[in-house]
Parts: structure tokens; sequence; C-alpha cells
């Protein structure tokens, strides 16, 4: 009997030694379940420009704030003010500003020096850091609250609250502090190149003190966000950080790589070649136009009145229209994705300035105007800003003229900031007839995700409820 159960149990030994090592044999090591951190970010960063910058809420965000005019399908119905409040409208969006938040979330939880397997790559836990305030304000920017503190746990937790949007802008800016010290800490040397899709082509040093850079432009961006909550002490706050950012054109956040040639031409040029959804507006043309403004030929497509698509009105036609040369060009395929331009930075400037009474705003906004005029290969912005925006710097019309001198510098691939602005300021006038009788699109409508498997925790504002920055309640 003892020699039955002692082969027995070689017999069971056997067994589970073999079907251990079955398992190890038969794992496919090309389907990994884990990453690391350089590993994941040029999928955060790649992400980041394709799906939260370059597509549906900037083509969204360009017809309402009419920089264009949706003139076909989705983008009519935009223009009408029709169906914006289904949950379907930008439920795509939603899903992959979470999906790049959650790649975001693993680097930082991965890189953590405390609790994470990789405590010593700053470089990447630095960049991840940035990337999430990046796709967090956007986020919350678009939509009010949104989950963040309960979020990015998976099974863990499939019912996140949602956070206000008052507690998610100190975390923005606590996120971009943590990113500039541990950039300081960073070496950036791997075993291997780390694919950094934005400043990676400068070398090491250099790209460290790129992010740097852009940390500090985004807290310059999201202090002045504020303005009607802060009040000066918003402008005082983008301006301390202003020192630290861009010092011109060459440092801009910009994602590029594209090609003229389909597949592999930007999201803009991808969407004007496949769609044709959007035609040049009257409120853009009719500011650019009234100030003799030398970029008008570098922006569209045609100047004739006849051919400029009237904003709220326009026929629903492909092709019919002036269009964006700065997205439907065939050059303009290969351009970047604008994900923050040194002309922003000055446009920042010369706001903050102003509201905190330094006199030298003037010169900040030549600045702008000039970098904006460089950016498209444009000449001419000294004798446009002496003869067109001077003379309207009179008093009570500065704040006007420098939002309206930015929003015409954002045409058309910057639409999302410039919608943020016209939001904060009331900035230029909006002139679609359907906000007067629909009204005015203040946040975007909730994701069918979240209503659908969320719907407890998912906050009761509407399409045309301001949201908190923007002067509206929580």
């Amino acid at each position: 009997m003892k020699k039955i159960l002692s082969l027995m149990l070689i017999s069971v030994l056997f067994f589970s030694c073999s079907e251990d090592k079955m398992d190890e044999i038969n794992e496919d090591r090309n389907n990994t379940t884990e990453m690391q951190s350089k590993n994941l970010l040029p999928d955060l960063l790649l992400k980041s420009g394709f799906e939260s910058t370059g597509t549906d809420i900037a083509w969204y965000a360009t017809v309402y704030v009419e920089h264009n005019a949706g003139t076909w399908n989705q983008s009519h119905q935009a223009d009408r003010r029709i169906a914006q409040n289904a949950s379907s409208l930008l439920n795509n969006s939603w899903n992959a500003l979470y999906d790049v938040m959650n790649i975001a979330k693993t680097i930082i939880n991965k890189t953590d020096p405390e609790t994470g397997d990789e405590p010593l790559e700053y470089y990447c836990r630095s960049i991840a850091q940035i990337m999430m305030a990046y796709n967090l304000a956007i986020a919350t920017d678009g939509w009010g609250e949104v989950p963040y503190t309960e979020a990015f746990k998976g099974l863990e937790n499939i019912n996140p609250e949602f956070d206000k949007q008052s507690t998610l802008y100190p975390e923005i800016q606590r996120l971009l502090d943590d990113a500039i010290l541990n950039m300081g800490k960073a070496t950036n040397t791997f075993t291997y190149p780390v694919k950094d899709y934005i400043y990676g082509s400068l070398g090491a040093a250099a790209s460290r003190a790129a992010w740097v850079k852009t940390a500090y432009a985004l807290k310059a961006r999201f202090a002045l966000r504020l303005t009607k909550i802060n009040g000066v002490q918003a402008a005082q706050e983008a301006l301390a950080a202003i020192p630290n950012a861009y010092t011109s054109n060459d440092d801009a956040m910009l994602l590029g790589g594209f090609v003229i040639d389909l597949p592999g031409s930007n999201p803009w040029g991808e969407f004007w070649y496949m769609r044709d959804h959007l035609s040049v507006s009257t409120t853009i043309f009719d500011l650019m136009t009234a100030r003799n403004d030398p970029r008008v030929d570098a922006y569209f497509s045609s100047t004739d009145p006849a051919d400029i698509a009237p904003i709220g009105a326009a026929d629903q036609v492909q092709g019919g229209y002036s269009q964006s040369l700065l997205t439907s060009g065939w050059d303009a395929m290969a351009s970047p994705i604008l994900m923050f331009t040194f002309h922003e930075l000055k446009f920042i400037e010369a706001e903050a300035k102003f509201r905190v009474g330094d006199a030298t705003w003037t010169t900040a906004l030549q600045e702008a105007i000039q970098a904006s005029f460089d950016f498209v290969g444009v000449e001419g912005a000294a004798d446009y800003y002496t003869n067109e925006v001077a003379p309207k710097l009179t008093a009570g019309n500065e704040l006007k003229e420098i939002i309206t001198q930015k929003y015409i510098a954002f045409y058309d691939r910057e639409a999302i900031e410039a919608y943020n602005d016209y939001r904060r300021t009331g900035f230029p006038e909006m002139k679609n007839p359907n906000n007067a009788t629909v009204g005015f699109i203040w946040r975007f409508p909730w994701a069918l995700s979240e209503v659908s498997s969320n719907s407890a925790n998912v906050p009761s504002w509407t399409i045309f409820d301001k949201v908190w920055w923007a002067g509206g309640n929580e």
C-alpha cells in the first residue's frame, strides 16, 4: 500500500512539474502583460497628440468657437446646434482621453520612488506627469467634473466618483510642479533610446530642458484659465511661470513626423481629405479682413466674400466654400499637431501683464503677433501692429483686442484653446444665430460609456451650463 501511495505521489509531482514547464514553454513572450515605462512613453505622446488634441474635440471646438463653419454631416449639425447633447457625440474622445491618462498613470505608478518597480526613471516619470496634467485639463475643460481620484483602478473600482473642477486644477499644477522637480533628477540614460516624439531629437540634456520649459508654459496656461476665479492672482501666477518657459518658436510643443501621403498625414489633413466637413466662417474672415490682416492669403483658400460660409446658416455641401489652407493644403497635411506654441505663451504674457497693470503688455502683444506671423511664414507683422492693432487698443478695448488677436493667431489648429479663451473671457463676439435660438455649447455632453455604466455618479449639468472656471457652479 505504501508503495502504491509513493508511486501516486511521484506521479502527481511529475505531472505538476511538467505542467509548470509546459506553461513556461507556451508563454507568448511577444504579448507581454507588463511594459517598461520607456516603452509606454511613445504611446502616451502619440495618443495625446492624435486623440486628445488633433481630432474630434478640436473639430467640434472649431465650429463652436466659429473658426470654421460646419458645412457637412456632423459638423453641419454642430453649426446648427442639432443633436449636440447626444451622449454618443464625443464618447470616443472621452474613452480615448481615459485610455491616454491610464497610460500616464501606469508610468507614474511604475516610477514611484517608494512603491514603483522603476524608481529611477525620472525622465519618464516627469513626462508622464506633464502629459497627465495636459490630458486631465482637456478632460475637465471640456466636461467640467470628471473622474480622477477614483479612476484608473480597473476592476477595483468600475464606478468612480467625479472630482470637482475646483479640486482638479490644483492637482494639475501639483503634477507640473512635481514634473519639474523630477526632470531635474533625470539623466535619461537608458540601455536604448526612449522614443520621445516631442523633443527626443534634441538630445538628452536639451530634451530635458525643453520638457521643463513646456511644464512652465502649461503652468502659465492653466493659471490664466482661472481669471474668473482668482482675478489678478491668476495673472500673477502665469507671469511667475513665463520666464522659465519658451523663448522662441523653436521651443514649441509640437507632434510632427507627418508626410503629405496618406495615411501618414496629420489628422486635420486626413479629416479634410476624407470628410471635408469644415469651411472658413464669416466670423474669423470678417475679423481679419476688417484689420487688413496679411495672413488671410496664408489662411484661406479663397478670400472672395462670396466663398465664405455664413456661420450658422451655411448650406450643407462638401467643398463649396473657402477652406483653411493651414489644414486642407497639401503641404499642411505634413504639418505638426500644435500642442503648445510660442505665440500662445506670448499672448498669455500680454494678457497677464495687462491684468496686473504692467505697461510692457504692449511689447508682449507685439511679440506675440510677430511669433504668429513667423509661425505661418508671413511678413508684415510690424506694420500690421502699428496700422491695424495699436489704434484699437483704446481704453476699455485693450483686453478684447488682445484676445481677438490671439483668436486670429489660433486659427484653426489651436481651436481647443480658442474655445477655452472665449468661454473664459467672452471675446471675440460669437456670431452664430443659433446661439440665441438654441444656445451656446458651454461644455460637452456626458459620454455614453459613463451614462450607461456609471450613471449614479454622472453630474446633472447639461451642454448649456458653464464649467466652474467659466463662471458656472459645481
